[in-house]
């Protein structure tokens, strides 16, 4: 059988590449930029060169791609026109992997959901491992890790996941995101939709009863669905209520009250009992959950005005659910577009002025039908809300765009807006 790696210096391709070897199949290897050091094995391997060719497909059976390959463009489109079977990375790792697994995915609070979920596992004396997106690759991983995964995926993994069938999965939400890559709203929705496709009727799906997307989406999934909510508890599945998070019947306390988090939390407990967690290893991470890095933190507060840092909040939906959390906002807001409608950036009840900076920067201010304000850095936006904030007011960082413009990812952007914030404070102090 011939194999042929898309990406094959990315994250998880070498470890595929090396049991694509082992195995003793040929393997041709491509990267579009870094040089790739082929693996030892029986099998032939050829490194072919960019630019990428059509030919480079001829007697090719397999591809495995790394998720920076869009579907939409060369050479992923031209594999898929050619009818040859496509997976990604962690679809083929998983048809290395006979543990039981659960599975996390939407548009936002994947990481949260994914981490959660893997500590009340372990709290609970279950040997868990959080992979995919976050911690090992999914092609990294051996039975002998671990006796079960959480394994977070994004929209690019799920589209081509091949035998897919975990024991349970949350689907969080669906909103507009990377339209770059996936070409409509559609097909975005579709690969979202294939985290339950190979699940049968004795797995579970936790999904958010408050997103109308998902709920017609799920009415297709063939195993049990239990709703899940931040804000209430719905009838047959888990939520809050009177302050309490409620799982199975079972009240727990939490000490956050922001309805997103309350959400990720019923959605990874959710998950956890399915995969074996106990319910005081629930309620142990429950109550003393904080919130991850870049996600709403807290930065400081200078003269009065608090500076929030969310620059994981990488789209609008996420943009709008930070903005939601708080009052007298000054948002900052832009970056690098996904293609996606920013619109909605400008109209949010909490937020009384909108700095647009980086690239998106002037495209939110023309969708606006009020004044916004446009900053060229985010060292500048920064300025700018500094000098016009007053006490009371939160200065937040939630982009809604992706940050490569300016930053080499969102931690980079949201360490650079920290910096800023606490050279600020020094200076006042």
């Amino acid at each position: 059988m011939k194999y042929l790696l898309l990406g094959a210096s990315l994250r998880g391709l070498g470890d595929v590449a090396n049991t694509v070897v082992s195995e003793g199949h040929d393997l041709v290897l491509f990267d579009q930029e870094a040089t790739i050091e082929p693996p030892a094995g029986s099998g032939t391997v050829t490194v072919v060169e960019p630019p990428w060719s059509l030919g480079y497909l001829s007697g090719v059976d397999r591809v495995v791609t790394s998720p920076w390959f869009s579907a939409i463009r060369p050479p992923l489109s031209d594999a898929i026109d050619e009818g040859i079977d496509v997976v990604t990375e962690a679809g083929f790792g998983l048809e290395h992997l006979t543990i039981d697994y659960a599975a996390v995915t939407g548009t936002n609070g994947k990481t949260t959901v994914t981490e959660v979920a893997t500590e009340m596992l372990s709290a609970s004396g279950v040997r868990a491992i959080a992979a995919g997106n976050i911690g090992t690759p999914v092609s990294g991983l051996r039975d002998d890790d671990a006796d079960v995964a959480v394994l977070e995926l994004s929209s690019y993994q799920l589209l081509f996941m091949g035998a897919f069938k975990p024991k349970a999965a949350a689907l969080l939400n669906i909103a507009q995101d990377h339209l770059d890559w996936h070409g409509s709203v559609e097909a975005y929705v579709a690969a979202k939709a294939a985290i339950f496709a190979g699940m049968d009727e004795d797995a579970v799906l936790a999904y958010n009863v408050d997103d109308p997307v998902v709920v017609e989406v799920v009415t297709s999934a063939p195993c049990l669905l239990v709703p899940c909510s931040g804000t209430s508890l719905p009838d047959g599945g888990n939520g809050v209520e009177r302050g309490d998070i409620v799982i199975d019947g079972h009240r727990y306390a939490t000490n956050t009250t922001d309805p997103s988090f309350r959400f990720d939390l019923v959605a990874a407990a959710t998950v956890a009992l399915v995969l074996g967690a106990t319910p005081s290893g629930v309620a142990s991470v429950l109550e003393s959950f904080t919130q991850g890095a870049h996600r709403r933190q807290m930065i400081a507060v200078v003269d009065g005005v608090t500076f929030v840092d969310d620059s994981k909040a990488t789209n609008p939906h996420a943009t709008v659910a930070a903005a939601g959390a708080f009052t007298d906002v000054i948002l900052l807001a832009g970056g690098q577009n996904k293609d996606l409608d920013l619109s909605i950036l400008t109209d949010l009840p909490s937020v009384h002025t909108l700095i647009a900076f980086g690239e998106a920067g002037p495209q939110i201010a023309s969708a606006a039908s009020h004044e916004v304000i446009v900053a060229k850095t985010l060292a500048d936006a920064v300025a700018i809300a500094t000098g016009i904030a007053t006490r009371g007011d939160t200065v937040l960082l939630a982009p809604g765009c992706a940050s490569f413009d300016e930053f080499t990812s969102y931690a980079h952007r949201g360490d650079a807006f920290a910096s800023l914030v606490r050279r600020l404070e020094a200076g006042t102090a």
